[in-house]
């Protein structure tokens, strides 16, 4: 971490001035991230038995619980804080072996993440583990990079895994006595692989930039047949029952030369397709207004249930809901009426109804629903001031299981049952683990400038005596919903126990859903003049602000704020055009010009786009260097040097700008590390530094009075 002389002596003075409002932390970062976090729940289909990853303390291994006690056991025994991913967890049918991918996708130069900075470049490799505890087995590189990642698919039968690697499919036999083979050498990228129900075939994505076909390859014969081939982009294949079917969301190509400024609807279709000959038919087709657009979440809740019917998701009356409609075609039905938004979706074991998870009587949180494949009134499977997501339903439709938190337990795996749920890792949750000490966040609806209400999370530390500093966290995405406990995203996980940590040490903390977020509707999350075309979300961080100005127990000159990603950026715009407000500001790799920043400007044939140059200059002005002059509080700008989401010459670029301008800033810039940090000790080395520049910044040390 480096500073100058003279920032030293700007921030040191700046916080001799400032009133101390002494405190002592109840518990440090280290206990409140105690906690193994896991994710990838995944339940056998033939068998009652379910696996998902525990991350403990960057140590990550698989872990396994059979019905009917679900007492978990760990099955792979890896070691240390490696910085190694484990992701796309599947089990054979019979349950008996796991196949995972280990290691993170491929940069743009094709090499995977080296947060520990060995010598020789990790992999991406994909393996398989027997449950009766024989070693791990190498199936072959992975090597991919993008959406195409992190997507293995066992056989139906068990024998086989598929994966996308290097545009191209791969296949390797689970018992590991094959080499991994390449399938396929199509033009174009390759990804999505999804297995016939009989194992005879293989649907997939094949991507050609400006169009793209769903595909089958069949593989005894090797025969490529594509699935009622256009111009349009399609994607996303869900096999029939019985394998003689694919459906698939279908979007226009791209057309070049377009206005950028202009936001346009984004119309699509469902289309099935005889997977034998390729002729296809359209089932739905969505209206042209923007409210008709594919749905976010469009991908994930398409499903092909075995009652001869299909499930999708649209957002035609402005939330997030599950429609169904025959096979054969027909209207489709609503399933899920109401003022909510629909997130996860799966089928149960029958597949005949549908598990889902939703804000629905809850904005705020997260619980699990059930409904009919043919309608019907949906179901509240769970409910209280928890928080529960990742339903999966044993092979025997006897018992659903679920990852789940609450507001000062941290997420574990449970089991669903008529009283309520029941934890299933009982012994993991680390003794030191501070949950007594933890506050409830209390929900917070306030108004921004606009009128638009916005929800957030207040923290206030416990036991308070006088008023002290107060902070505003923004999350990332920017499409995410920081919840009311702790949440299902390790990042956010991570934060929300991060927000929890500066609440014990004095600082009153609101968590902002800022608009754009999810679980509000579409036009919450897709509002006019936002990102880099104005900004508008801007406004609810201030409301957040003025909020806090107006509580007894904060003092209004010592608001800072902090937030990582598009939270970044929305702190580099607090402290660039609000200085006055917000006195200093944590950035962990923020966007800082829109202008540069290049997944907005994804086509080359942009540059002759008619209002390209108007483009550009509204990304500028909608960005945090636009307002650099008016920049005069200090911050802490905190980048791993191998972002793959935002590249660090975005802070690069900042810190000159701030350097020529005479800000008082510190950096901490993390060698090989990426976007979300692989290395838990780096979590908790950028944590501390954190709540140590806010206690500088903001003047707050010793103990409590």
């Amino acid at each position: 971490m480096l500073k100058t002389f003279f920032q030293f002596l700007v921030v040191s003075l700046g916080s001799m001035l400032m009133p101390v409002v002494c405190v002592a932390e109840s518990f440090t970062i280290e206990q409140v991230l105690s906690a193994p976090f896991p994710y990838g729940l995944r339940s056998a289909s033939h068998a009652p038995r379910v696996a998902w990853v525990f991350d403990n303390k960057g140590e990550r291994n698989i872990w396994v619980a059979d019905a009917p006690g679900f007492v978990p056991h760990q099955i792979t025994h890896y070691k240390g804080d490696d910085g190694q991913a484990i992701a796309s967890v599947r089990l054979t049918p019979d349950g008996n072996t796991i196949v995972y991918a280990r290691g993170s996708e491929v940069n743009k130069e094709g090499t995977s993440a080296n947060p520990t900075s060995q010598t020789k470049m990790p992999k991406q490799q994909a393996w398989a583990v027997s449950v009766s505890g024989s070693a791990p087995r190498l199936l072959g590189d992975i090597g991919c990079n993008g959406e195409e990642c992190e997507d293995l698919q066992v056989s139906p039968d068990g024998k086989n895994v598929v994966w996308p690697g290097k545009k191209h499919l791969w296949i390797a036999r689970i018992d590991g006595k094959k080499k991994a083979e390449q399938l396929e050498e199509l033009a174009g990228e390759n990804y999505a692989p999804r297995w016939s129900p009989d194992a005879k075939r293989i649907a997939f994505r094949s991507h050609r930039k400006d169009h793209s076909f769903v595909a089958v390859l069949e593989l005894a014969t090797k025969k490529i047949t594509y699935l009622a081939p256009t111009t349009n982009r399609d994607a996303n294949p869900v096999w029939s029952p019985d394998s003689k079917q694919v459906v698939f969301i279908r979007q226009p190509g791209i057309e070049f030369k377009r206005p950028l400024i202009p936001e346009f609807p984004r119309p699509w279709a469902l289309w099935i397709a005889d997977a034998q000959s390729g002729e296809g038919r359209e089932l739905f087709h969505s209206g042209n207004a923007m409210e008709d657009s594919l749905p976010l979440f469009a991908f994930q809740s398409l499903q092909f249930t075995n009652a001869g019917r299909i499930i999708f998701a649209s957002e035609k009356d402005g939330w997030n809901h599950l429609y169904s409609i025959a096979a054969t075609g027909g209207a489709p039905q609503l399933l899920t009426p109401g003022t909510f938004d629909v997130e996860e979706v799966t089928l149960s074991a029958d597949k005949r109804s549908v598990l889902y998870t939703s804000n629905q009587n809850d904005i705020d949180r997260r619980h699990i629903w059930r409904v009919g494949a043919t309608a019907g009134e949906p179901e509240a499977l769970t409910r209280s001031e928890t928080n529960e997501w990742n339903p999966v339903e044993t092979s025997d439709g006897k018992t659903l299981l679920c990852l789940g938190s609450t507001a000062t337990s941290p997420a574990m795996p449970y089991r669903i049952t008529t009283s309520g749920r029941e934890l299933i890792a009982k012994n993991m949750v680390p003794a030191n683990f501070p949950e007594a000490q933890l506050v409830t966040p209390k929900q917070v609806a306030l108004k921004s400038e606009d009128g638009l209400e916005i929800h957030g999370q207040l923290f206030t530390p416990k036991n308070q005596k006088q008023r002290g500093p107060a902070l505003i966290f923004t999350h990332g995405g920017p499409i995410r919903q920081m919840l009311l406990g702790f949440h299902y995203i390790e990042y956010y996980h991570n934060a929300y126990a991060m927000n929890q940590y500066l609440a014990s040490k004095g600082y009153t903390v609101l968590s902002v859903n800022y608009r754009l977020g999810v679980m509000y509707g579409r036009a919450f999350r897709e509002p006019p003049k936002s990102m880099w075309r104005g900004a508008s979300e801007y406004q609810d961080v201030v409301a957040g602000a003025k909020f806090l100005q107006t509580l007894d127990n904060v003092d209004p000159q010592r608001i800072g704020l902090w937030g990582g990603s598009y939270g970044g950026f929305l702190t580099a715009m607090g402290l660039a055009r609000n200085s006055d407000i917000f006195k200093a500001g944590v950035d962990f790799h923020g966007v800082h010009d829109w202008a540069t920043f290049a997944p907005i400007w994804p086509w080359p044939d942009n540059a002759e786009a008619p209002d390209i140059k108007e483009a550009r200059e509204l990304a500028f002005k909608s960005s945090p260097v636009a307002s650099i002059a008016n920049w005069r509080s200090p911050a802490l700008l905190i980048h791993g040097d191998d972002d793959r989401n935002v590249p660090i010459q975005q802070t690069t670029d900042l810190v000159e700008k701030l350097r020529a301008q005479n800000v008082a800033f510190e950096e901490l810039i993390i060698p090989d590390e990426i976007h979300d940090l692989l290395r838990w000790s780096d979590w908790i080395r950028v944590y501390r530094a954190t709540a140590e520049f806010f206690d500088r910044t903001l003047a707050v040390s010793g103990e409590r009075q």
